[in-house]
């Protein structure tokens, strides 16, 4: 069983900065891609960065420029450092991972969710 562990949430004014934390544990062999997203309420489920076992990275556009996605693979930890922050970045933000056991199978794990509000 894969755990997420989600932390950095809250509240920020406008222009401000926030980072996110996402730690998994369990007996895991392989973390293949490690993601943000963010859902509000009425809205789907939308990609906000990820990051793969390569280091190498996709953002939404809303958030180029603006948010950086980090990996600890050690730590298995995936880390959302978010500047220069808008009203409209406020959201539940959902870790995601892809994991593999050893096997060819591949399966996917979501944190709990973090709020992020931003407001003055």
């Amino acid at each position: 069983q894969v755990q997420l562990v989600e932390s950095g949430g809250g509240l920020v004014q406008p222009g401000g900065s926030l980072g996110l934390s996402c730690a998994a544990s369990g007996t895991i062999f392989s973390i293949y891609s490690m993601a943000w997203y963010r859902q509000t309420p009425g809205k789907q489920r939308e990609l906000v960065a990820a990051v793969t076992s390569g280091g190498r990275t996709n953002y939404a556009d809303s958030v180029k420029g603006r948010f950086t996605i980090s990996r600890d693979n050690v730590k298995k930890t995936v880390y959302l450092q978010m500047n220069s922050l808008k009203p409209e970045d406020t959201s539940v933000y959902y870790c995601n991972v892809v994991v593999g056991f050893g096997t060819p199978s591949r399966f996917e794990y979501w944190g709990q969710g973090t709020q992020v509000t931003v407001s003055s």
